[in-house]
C-alpha cells in the first residue's frame, strides 16, 4: 500500500485530490501540502527517515504551476537523491509533459482529475514499486464504519475502481457538479454539497477547466468550463466581458473609460473588459438603465 503525499496551492483541488486518493484501497495513507516549501519540509523529513521509515512517503502528487517553487523546480530537487518518492504530476497544463517524463515522472494527470485517470495513475505507481496495483475488494463493515483513512460520506466525483463507500451512493459519472433546480448550482467539495443561488453570484472566473464563483460571502470552484457557464446563464443576466470573466450585469456597479481601457467594478473587484466585449457592455448597460 502506498503512502502519499498531495501537493497544490489551490485548497478546494487540494481537498478533492487528497479525497479520491483516500478513497482508493490501495492508499494506506495521504497526506496534503499547500505550497512547495511545506512539501519540501514533509519530504525531507521522510527522507530523512528513510523509504521504509515512519514518516516514509512512496509517491508525491504534485501540481506543477504554484507560488515560488513549481512542481517541476521540486523534482529536480528531488532527483538528486539517492532514493527519492516517486513523482506524478497533477496539473492543468498539457504543456510540461516532455519535462515531466524527462524527470522520470511516473504519470501526468490532467485537471480537472477523473476518478478513473487517478486510479491508473495509482496502479502505475504500485507496478514500479513491486506492489499490488489490484485494488482489493473491500470487508464488510458495520453501516457508517469506514475504512480507516477512508473519507465519510460520497465522493466528490465518481468512477473511481473499488471505492470504499456503497456504489449506490456515487453520484452521476460525468459531472461532480450540477444544477440542482434552475435557481441553484451544486458545489461538491470533499462529499459534501452546498447549493449556491444563482442570483447570489456576481461574477465568475475561469480557472482553466474550473471556474470560480464570486458571491458576497466569499468563491466556490466548480468543474465546469467558463464557456458553458456562459451559455447556460446568458438569459439570466450573465454576460461575458474577458476571455476570463462572465458577469451578472445587475451587479456591476460601475463602468469606468481610462486611456482607452475599459474595466467595470463589482463590489470591491474591478475588472478588465477587454476590446471585443466593451461596445456590447456598454450597450447592455445603457439598455438596463433606461429600462
Amino acid at each position: 500500500m502506498l503512502r502519499v503525499l498531495a501537493v497544490d496551492d489551490e485548497k478546494p483541488l487540494l481537498e478533492e485530490l487528497l479525497y479520491l486518493l483516500r478513497s482508493d484501497s490501495r492508499v494506506l495513507s495521504a497526506e496534503g501540502a499547500s505550497d512547495a516549501t511545506e512539501a519540501l519540509r514533509r519530504i525531507t523529513r521522510a527522507l530523512e527517515s528513510g523509504p521504509e521509515g515512519a514518516d516514509g512517503i512512496d509517491v508525491v502528487f504534485l501540481d506543477i504551476h504554484m507560488a515560488g517553487l513549481t512542481g517541476l523546480d521540486i523534482a529536480k530537487l528531488l532527483a538528486g537523491f539517492a532514493r527519492p518518492p516517486l513523482i506524478v504530476f497533477v496539473t492543468a497544463h498539457e504543456g510540461f509533459a516532455v519535462q515531466a517524463f524527462d524527470l522520470k515522472a511516473v504519470d501526468y494527470v490532467l485537471k480537472p482529475v477523473r476518478p478513473e485517470r487517478l486510479a491508473e495513475a495509482v496502479r502505475r505507481a504500485c507496478a514500479q514499486l513491486g506492489r499490488s496495483a489490484v485494488q482489493p475488494p473491500e470487508p464488510a463493515e458495520a453501516a457508517g464504519t469506514p475504512r480507516t483513512g477512508a473519507p465519510v460520506g460520497p465522493p466528490g466525483a465518481a468512477g473511481l475502481p473499488g471505492p470504499s463507500v456503497p456504489p449506490q451512493r456515487r453520484p452521476a459519472p460525468e459531472l461532480t457538479v450540477a444544477d440542482r433546480t434552475a435557481d441553484q448550482i451544486a458545489v461538491e467539495l470533499g462529499g459534501v454539497t452546498r447549493f449556491v443561488a444563482i442570483a447570489d453570484i456576481a461574477y465568475v472566473e475561469a480557472q482553466g477547466d474550473y471556474a470560480r464563483l464570486h458571491t458576497d460571502e466569499g468563491s466556490h470552484l466548480v468543474r465546469i468550463p467558463l464557456s458553458t457557464l456562459e451559455e447556460r446563464w446568458a438569459a439570466r443576466g450573465f454576460v461575458r466581458i474577458h476571455r476570463r470573466h462572465l458577469v451578472a450585469l445587475g451587479r456591476i456597479d460601475e463602468l469606468r473609460l481610462d486611456a482607452g481601457t475599459t474595466s467595470v467594478r463589482v463590489g470591491s473587484a474591478e475588472l478588465q473588459v477587454s476590446r471585443r466585449h466593451a461596445r456590447q457592455l456598454r450597450d447592455l448597460l445603457m439598455r438596463q438603465a433606461t429600462g
